[in-house]
């Protein structure tokens, strides 16, 4: 009976933390490859943000962010240093693997020209959970990273995870 008992519980799965920690570390490896280095992402912070407290998280997430994944853009003849929003959200799902994310509302204009999109990231850790929200705001004539409600969407995505700490830094560069 010992024998038929065993056929009938099925296989033995994987709980949901060796899944999420064999997912992440997965993920980290790839991201290695692809421009983050062992020193940029620590392994233990690849994997363990899924049961760290909320002020573990953000001190992480407070770091600079390494020059290598900053661009520049000129904008009105300015140089504004900034993180892609694909960038953003490696380095959220490395070390806020249960961070969640949300389009709030997208408003255009009352003249048509300019839409704007309000996000949410929330930042869920093990003794507590917060979110922050912020806009951007794009021109719909400007076509020329896309489509302007993503461009506006990404803006507001990047800037609700600085409210956060992440790239908060380069905010501040002219003030130091």
């Amino acid at each position: 009976m010992a024998g038929l008992q065993h056929l009938l519980r099925g296989p033995r799965l994987p709980s949901r933390h060796q899944l999420l920690r064999s997912r992440y570390a997965r993920f980290a490896a790839y991201s290695t490859k692809s421009g983050f280095t062992e020193t940029e992402v620590p392994d233990d912070d690849r994997t363990e943000g899924i049961s760290r407290p909320l002020s573990e998280v953000l001190k992480v997430l407070g770091r600079k962010v390494p020059e290598n994944l900053i661009k520049t853009r000129v904008e009105d003849g300015f140089s504004i240093k900034y993180v892609p929003w694909h960038v953003v959200n490696r380095i959220m799902n490395l070390h806020a693997p249960e961070w969640s994310g949300e389009i709030r509302s997208i408003t255009y204009s009352s003249d048509g020209k300019f839409v704007s999109v309000v996000y949410r990231v929330t930042l869920h850790g093990t003794d507590a959970e917060i979110y922050r929200e912020s806009t951007g705001t794009a021109s719909v004539d400007d076509t020329s990273f896309g489509d302007p409600v993503q461009k506006a969407e990404a803006m507001a995505f990047r800037r609700a995870c600085a409210r956060l700490g992440l790239g908060l830094h380069l905010y501040h560069e002219d003030l130091a």
